[in-house]
C-alpha cells in the first residue's frame, strides 16, 4: 500500500500548516483565518518547497463550502433580522451598493469590463460570517442591540451573495458570448429550477428532513445522529446540484435552513462543528494556494486601493446610513468596524467570477490580498471604534429604545432569564410570597412573565442600563438563571460591585465554570449535573449519598476565618477535589485516599482532621464520614 498518494499529502500539508500558522496567528491576536490563508500561500504553486495538488485542494474546499454554507443556513434566522429589519435590510442594500460602485470605479481604472467590475464590486461588499461573530463574541456584544442589527446586517448580505451564486452561473454564458440562449431564457429557466427546489424543500424536505433527524436521535446511536446531520447537508447540497442544477451552495444553504426549524438543530450544529471547522480550514487553505503574493510587489496601489474600499469605503457607508436612520454613534462605530473586512463569501464569488471568466484572474489576486490585510487589521480597526463607543454609549439614545426606570422595590429577589429555569424559581418565590422582579431579553419571555403577574425589565442583563434598572443595591437576592457561564459571571461581576452583601445563586454545567463564577463573587452555583445525581441517589440507601446536614454551619465572618496549616489545607483541598460541597459528605478513609494527601504522615493528618473541626472547618457526621463547612468550603477556594 502506497504512504504517499496526492490526496493524504494535500490534507496533512494543509491540516498542518494550518494549525502551526493558525496558532501563530492566535498567539498574535490575530485571526487564525489569517493563518489558514498564508498556510494556502505557503503550499500554492506561487511558493518553493512542497506543492499540494489544487485540483484535489480544489474539491476539498467543495465539501467546505458546503459545510460552511449548511451552518450559515442553520445559523440563519428570520425572527432575529425581523427585529432589526428596519435598519438590516435597507442598511445592508446601501453599503453593498456603495462597495460595489467603488469597487467598480477601480475596476475601471485598472482597465477592466464592467461586468468584472460588478463581480469585483460584489466580493468586496460582503463581510466575513466567522470574522464577524467571532469579534462580537469576544467583546461581549452579540447579544446587545447594536451586535443584533451587525448580525441582521450579516443576514441581509448573505442573502445576496446567495441569490448572486445561483444568478451569475446562469448569465455568465451569455455575458461571455460563449451561450446558445438569451440571458432573459437564462434567467428565467435558473429561477424557474431555484423555484422547483425551494418548493420541493418548503414541501418535501420540511417534513423529510425533520423526522430523519429525529428518527436519528430516538435509535440512541450519537454516530448515527452526527452521520444523519452530514447526510442531510451533504445529500440535500449534491441533490441540488444534480436534480435541480442549482448551485451545492443553495442546497447546503436551504439543508441548514430546514434544519434549524427541529428542535434537535443546536444539538445538530454541535454535534458537526469539528468536521465542519476542519473542512473549513481546508477551503481557507484552497483559497491561499490561489493568491500570488507577488501582487504586493507588482500591483501595490490596486492592492492598497482594494483594502481601503473593504476597510474605508464599505464601512464610512455602513457609518453614514446607520447614522441617517437616527441610531446612535456606538452602533454606527461598531457596525461599521465589524463589517471592516471580506471572507468566506468573497472567496467564493471570486473563484467563481473567475471560473466562468467573468472576471481576470488579477481581480482574484486583489480579492485575495484584501481579504488578508482586512481581517489582520480588523481587530485593530475595533480597538480604535471601542474607544470612542465608550464615549459614546452613556450619550446615545437608539430609536424606539427608551429609558430605563430603576425599579421602586425593595428587599426583592431577582430573577436573570425566564426560561425552564428561571421560570421555575419565579414560580417558588412567588408561592412563597416574596416579591420579584424578572430580567428577560427576549420579547416572548418577558411578555410571558408579566402574564404572570410579575414585574419584567425586558432587556440583556450584560447592559449596564438594564442592571441598574433591578436596583440591586436594594435587593436582597439575585438569581442568575440563564445557561452562558461567560454572561453570567459578567452580571456577578457586576452586581457584587454594586452590592457586596448581595446573596447571588448561579447556575453552571462544569466545575470550571463553578470555579469562574465563584472566583467572580457567585454566593452559591449550583451545578444541574450534580444537582440530578443528588436526586438520585435519595432514591436509594447508598453509603455515597449526600444526606441532609445535622446541623449548621457556623456564620463565616471574614475576620474571624482561621490560619491553616499544610496539612489542613490539602485535606480541603482535597474534599474540593472530590467535588464535596458544603451539606454532602464522604468517608474519612476515601479522602485520606488522595494521591496529594498521602504526601503527609497519617499521624499528621489525623491531628489535621481533629483541629479542623475544632475550626469549625469540617464537622463529623459519625460513621466515619466529614463534610465541609461553609467556612471550610470558602477556605478551599482561597476565599
Amino acid at each position: 500500500m502506497p504512504h504517499h498518494t496526492p490526496l493524504i499529502a494535500t490534507i496533512c500539508a494543509g491540516i498542518v500548516v494550518a494549525f502551526i500558522l493558525g496558532a501563530i496567528a492566535q498567539r498574535l491576536r490575530l485571526s487564525p483565518l489569517v493563518g489558514y490563508l498564508l498556510a494556502g500561500v505557503l503550499v500554492g504553486p506561487f511558493t518553493p518547497g512542497f506543492v499540494a495538488d489544487q485540483d484535489l485542494a480544489s474539491q476539498l474546499a467543495e465539501i467546505g463550502v458546503i459545510l460552511l454554507m449548511f451552518g450559515v443556513g442553520l445559523h440563519f434566522s428570520i425572527k432575529d433580522l425581523m427585529k432589526v429589519r428596519a435598519i438590516a435590510i435597507p442598511g445592508a442594500i446601501g453599503q453593498m451598493a456603495a462597495a460595489t460602485l467603488l469597487g467598480m470605479g477601480l475596476a475601471w481604472l485598472l482597465g477592466w469590463g464592467m461586468v468584472a467590475g460588478l463581480v469585483f464590486g460584489l466580493a468586496l461588499s460582503v463581510a466575513s460570517t466567522v470574522v464577524l461573530l467571532r469579534a462580537l463574541q469576544e467583546r461581549r456584544i452579540l447579544q446587545t442591540d447594536r451586535g443584533k442589527i451587525a448580525v441582521g446586517w450579516l443576514i441581509v448580505e448573505d442573502l445576496a451573495m446567495v441569490l448572486a451564486l445561483v444568478l451569475l452561473p446562469a448569465l455568465a454564458g451569455t455575458i461571455t458570448g460563449e451561450g446558445d440562449q438569451n440571458w432573459l431564457l437564462a434567467l428565467g429557466i435558473t429561477l424557474a429550477k431555484v423555484a422547483a427546489f425551494v418548493a420541493f424543500m418548503l414541501i418535501v424536505g420540511r417534513k423529510v428532513v425533520p423526522w430523519l433527524l429525529h428518527w436519528a436521535a430516538h435509535t440512541g446511536s450519537r454516530e448515527l445522529f452526527r452521520l444523519a446531520v452530514l447526510a442531510i447537508a451533504l445529500g440535500v447540497a449534491f441533490g441540488a446540484a444534480t436534480l435541480f442544477g442549482v448551485s451545492f451552495a443553495l442546497g447546503a444553504f436551504f439543508a441548514g435552513m430546514i434544519l434549524a426549524e427541529s428542535e434537535l438543530s443546536h444539538r445538530a450544529a454541535e454535534e458537526t462543528l469539528p468536521l465542519r471547522d476542519a473542512f473549513a480550514v481546508l477551503f481557507f487553505v484552497s483559497v491561499g494556494m490561489l493568491f500570488n503574493p507577488m501582487v504586493v510587489v507588482q500591483q501595490p496601489w490596486a492592492l492598497a486601493a482594494t483594502v481601503a474600499i473593504i476597510m474605508v469605503g464599505k464601512s464610512l457607508a455602513a457609518w453614514g446610513i446607520i447614522r441617517l436612520f437616527g441610531h446612535g454613534q456606538s452602533t454606527a462605530l461598531t457596525v461599521s468596524a465589524s463589517l471592516a473586512q471580506i471572507g468566506e463569501f468573497s472567496f467564493i464569488l471570486a473563484t467563481l467570477g473567475v471560473g466562468l471568466k467573468l472576471m481576470p484572474k488579477d481581480a482574484q489576486d486583489l480579492i485575495l490580498g484584501g481579504a488578508l490585510f482586512s481581517i489582520m487589521l480588523n481587530p485593530l480597526i475595533f480597538a480604535l471604534a471601542a474607544r470612542r463607543v465608550d464615549k459614546a454609549s452613556a450619550n446615545d439614545r437608539e430609536p424606539g429604545v427608551t429609558a430605563l426606570t430603576p425599579t421602586a422595590m425593595t428587599g426583592h429577589n431577582v430573577v436573570v432569564g425566564y426560561g425552564r429555569v428561571g421560570s421555575a424559581v419565579a414560580a417558588g418565590l412567588s408561592a412563597a410570597g416574596q416579591s420579584i422582579l424578572v430580567l428577560e431579553d427576549s420579547d416572548d419571555l418577558g411578555i410571558n412573565a408579566q402574564s404572570q403577574g410579575i414585574d419584567t425589565v425586558t432587556g440583556n442583563a450584560t447592559d449596564v442600563r438594564v442592571l441598574d434598572a433591578a436596583a440591586l443595591d436594594r435587593a436582597a437576592r439575585l438569581f442568575v438563571a440563564i445557561p452562558r457561564a461567560f454572561e453570567a459571571g459578567r452580571i456577578v461581576e457586576r452586581a457584587r460591585q454594586v452590592n457586596p452583601s448581595l446573596d447571588i445563586v448561579v447556575r453552571a454545567h462544569s466545575d470550571a465554570e463553578v470555579e469562574h463564577l465563584m472566583g467572580l463573587g457567585a454566593t452559591e452555583v449550583i451545578m444541574g449535573e450534580r444537582e440530578i445525581a443528588r436526586r438520585m441517589l435519595e432514591r436509594l440507601d447508598a453509603p455515597a449519598a449526600p444526606v441532609a446536614r445535622p446541623a449548621e454551619s457556623p456564620p463565616v465572618d471574614a475576620g474571624d476565618r482561621p490560619i491553616l496549616e499544610d496539612a489542613e489545607l490539602a485535606l480541603l483541598h482535597g474534599l474540593r477535589r472530590l467535588n464535596i460541597w458544603p451539606g454532602e459528605s464522604v468517608s474519612k478513609g476515601h479522602l485520606l485516599a488522595d494521591a496529594e494527601i498521602r504526601l503527609f504522615p497519617m499521624d499528621r493528618l489525623e491531628a489535621a482532621l481533629q483541629t479542623l473541626s475544632a475550626k469549625a472547618c469540617i464537622q463529623d457526621w459519625g460513621d466515619g464520614r466529614i463534610a465541609p463547612t461553609r467556612m471550610g468550603f470558602l477556605a478551599a477556594m482561597g476565599g
